[in-house]
């Protein structure tokens, strides 16, 4: 599809259709574009923008990344599909483990998308061989790499599904998402989140994470100071200004 650059939705439609062109190769499940459309929605409501409180989750992620003993990023078909060399990039300057955990999983699909970030450069991906597995959870997505997610104190979840959530938060795991919702599981679960898009939001992470890699001290303010509740409702509110509305109700 050929898409003009001056159209005002240019970069929008450009993920769609590499999105699309994903599902045909198997990376992104036909479902996930359901996900990311829902995930437009939450953005638009934003502005399309970091917010400033968007900015101190990403400060408290890079800190908590840094601050890990065992790190590790998971990846699922959108997030591939949206930032795979982003996320790559980011493991890389962490340095942070990177795990394949599909929702809609079949070892076919598997290898398709950790041969898919291997083709971006990624090394030592893991995901094909899961031998661990989480409670809490009845499906396929309870299981993860004894070495990888199992074995991780801090685990980053870029558009994450609810119920793997909250089994990392009672595993005893540390948990930072990224996520649109801001009214999601995931996002009331997690110990940091990141109301903001993948792609405006990883490499922002990275920034921080080259930025606070000298300061300890600096790492430990923000995490102790960080309040996930309240970075939510900001989050919210943040969305009811763009929309015109009072916070606590009506028109503003």
């Amino acid at each position: 599809m050929e898409i003009s650059r001056d159209h005002p939705r240019y970069r929008s439609l450009v993920v769609r259709e590499r999105m699309s062109e994903l599902v045909r190769q198997g990376v992104v499940a036909p479902t996930g574009l359901i996900a990311h459309g829902r995930g437009e929605a939450f953005d638009y409501m934003l502005g399309e923008r970091t917010t400033d409180a968007a900015a101190l989750a990403e400060l408290a992620v890079a800190a908590w990344l840094l601050e890990a003993r065992r790190p590790v990023i998971t990846i699922n078909g959108n997030a591939a599909g949206l930032c795979a060399e982003g996320l790559l990039s980011l493991a890389r300057a962490v340095p942070a483990k990177v795990e394949v955990n599909l929702f809609h999983r079949s070892p076919e699909r598997v290898e398709k998308v950790v041969s898919y970030l291997e083709s971006l450069g990624g090394r030592d991906i893991l995901g094909r061989v899961q031998s661990s597995r989480l409670e809490g959870i009845a499906s396929d997505r309870a299981m993860c790499c004894t070495e990888g997610i199992y074995e991780a104190d801090v685990v980053l979840i870029p558009l994450e599904d609810g119920d793997r959530a909250g089994a990392l938060v009672k595993a005893g795991k540390t948990v930072l998402a990224i996520d649109l919702n801001p009214l999601s599981r995931t996002a009331v679960e997690s110990h940091v989140t990141v109301v903001d898009e993948l792609t405006r939001a990883v490499p922002n992470i990275e920034k921080a994470v080259r930025e606070l890699r000298d300061d300890p001290e600096g790492r430990k303010k923000l995490i102790q100071e960080f309040d996930n509740a309240r970075n939510l409702r900001l989050s919210r509110e943040a969305m009811c200004r763009t929309l015109g509305l009072d916070p606590d109700g009506g028109r503003a």
